[in-house]
């Protein structure tokens, strides 16, 4: 009797976690699109550091995602994200973060979740979202009755208009639709904004010179390599971090003496990052910084361990060389980057794999902890997740290696081109400045600056145009278009 109801125990058990798991990846996404529909990064036009806050966010969250969904997985790492979430209409009872005058808010939470439906419903409660529409809730999950999670929704999620005439939820599939139909062309937006973008680029003359200033002194008292800006800041905002900075070098002179050569580089958080700059976060007071600072020297020691690791796990691999690139990977601490080599390195060194010494050398690879199985970007880079199958690896890499060689001597002649565009619709403007967000590829930036190239525009000018995602006039006169502007 005793074992039969052990047996029953079990039964019961596992019948529970196939109900917290029942939900697969498509069932999550359509979930999920209230709350993508929120923070989605095509509705921050107007506010590109909001707007690059939510792309970092989404590609963490997608890669947490992507985890759950691997067979046999895990292992997992609390994942910390913020999201500037869109206002909504909400009845007066419910409980809501304060909203900014832009209409949206920031909203923090931690995943720690295992599994899909667990996942979604934190992410919903989390923005203050509904989760009525998700179905096949489990108990221990939400606190809510089982009578409620019967069945799972077997097709798409589509609501009836109803359901924002009576929830108050904007539709935003409406709101999409509207945005195609008002498409702008270059030609007619910048005839509308214009003067607005003269006014503050001429207001914003003292300050520019005011940051070359403060950026010019501060390299040659602290005898600093660079300073350099993570996000896309004001320019007020980056004339205060170095005021703060030159502060600190005032009343702790000696602190700053163990950066001499360094990049500093102004970001979320403090430290040093996988290249080697010093990050020092826009948020942490004075003493925090002195402590990074103070720590240089013992950073400068790890720095050695993570080359000579990118040095043997190389040799290992033919020759083929670890790379850190700042554009397509999260901003990664020293001793993050360092923690992800050592680990693959025990993997690389334990199972020797039968690569020719250099037989791959001139082609590049990146390292990816949120990865489960090798790919080829773009750009020519072998994207390795840390932990794979070492023989799935080693025929992946074999069997691309003439396409990445192909793919870097096309990265190498693009980037040449895209600085010889720059350069001449720079003159043919007479702009101040011609630049892209980190976000715009290479053929994007081409792309944009030959068909520039075929445009009489007056209004340019004078002018810092930058090629992004969408239309927009920054605080300080900064003219934004989208890469594939239409005329």
């Amino acid at each position: 009797m005793f074992c039969h109801w052990l047996i029953v125990r079990r039964l019961c058990f596992k019948k529970l976690q196939l109900q917290a798991r029942a939900l697969s990846g498509a069932d999550a996404i359509n979930a999920l699109r209230p709350f993508y529909f929120a923070v989605h990064p095509d509705f921050f036009g107007q506010h590109p550091r909001e707007r690059e806050i939510n792309e970092n966010s989404l590609k963490r969250l997608n890669g947490y995602l992507e985890n759950l969904q691997k067979p046999g997985f895990r292992s997992f790492k609390p994942t910390q994200l913020t999201f500037y979430v869109r206002e909504r209409e909400q009845s007066p009872s419910s409980v809501q973060e304060p909203f900014g005058a832009a209409g949206f808010r920031a909203v923090s939470f931690t995943l720690r979740t295992k599994d899909l439906l667990s996942t979604v419903l934190d992410i919903l409660n989390s923005c203050s979202l509904s989760t009525d529409h998700v179905q096949s809730l489990n108990g221990s999950v939400n606190n809510q009755s089982t009578q409620e999670t019967k069945r799972m929704f077997p097709r798409p999620i589509k609501w009836d208009k109803t359901y924002y005439s009576f929830t108050g939820f904007k539709d935003p599939e409406e709101e999409l639709e509207q945005a195609q139909r008002m498409e702008t062309t270059l030609s007619s937006w910048l005839d509308n904004n214009e003067k607005s973008a003269t006014k503050k680029l001429k207001d914003s003359l003292p300050l520019r010179k005011e940051l070359d200033r403060l950026k010019n002194e501060l390299c040659q008292q602290l005898q600093l390599s660079d300073i350099r800006w993570q996000r896309s800041w004001g320019i007020a905002h980056r004339c205060s971090q170095l005021h703060s900075l030159s502060r600190l070098a005032h009343q702790s002179p000696e602190a700053p003496k163990n950066a001499k050569g360094q990049t500093v580089i102004f970001t979320d958080r403090s430290g040093m990052n996988a290249t080697g700059y010093v990050m020092l976060g826009t948020m942490d007071v004075h003493h925090h910084w002195t402590k990074i600072f103070e720590r240089l020297p013992s950073y400068s020691t790890l720095q050695k361990k993570v080359l000579f690791l990118e040095e043997r796990i190389s040799q290992l691999l033919g020759g083929i060389q670890i790379t850190y690139v700042e554009e397509l990977q999260p901003m990664l601490t020293i001793e993050e980057y360092y923690s992800i080599l050592d680990n693959f390195y025990d993997q690389v060194h334990n199972k020797r794999l039968p690569f020719h010494p250099n037989s791959l050398r001139g082609l590049q690879m990146i390292l990816e902890s949120d990865r489960y199985a090798p790919s080829l970007h773009e750009l020519g880079y072998f994207i390795i997740p840390v932990v794979c199958d070492l023989v799935t690896l080693q025929w992946f890499i074999m069997d691309k290696t003439h396409q990445a060689r192909e793919k870097l001597k096309r990265k190498e002649e693009s980037i040449l081109l895209e600085k010889k565009l720059i350069k001449t619709a720079t003159d043919k403007f007479c702009l101040q400045q011609l630049y892209k967000e980190p976000s715009v590829s290479s053929a994007q930036m081409i792309h944009s600056c030959s068909n520039l190239l075929e445009e009489p525009l007056p209004y340019l000018q004078g002018m810092h145009l930058c090629i992004s995602h969408f239309f927009s006039v920054l605080q300080d006169g900064d003219l934004c278009i989208p890469w594939n502007w239409k005329n």
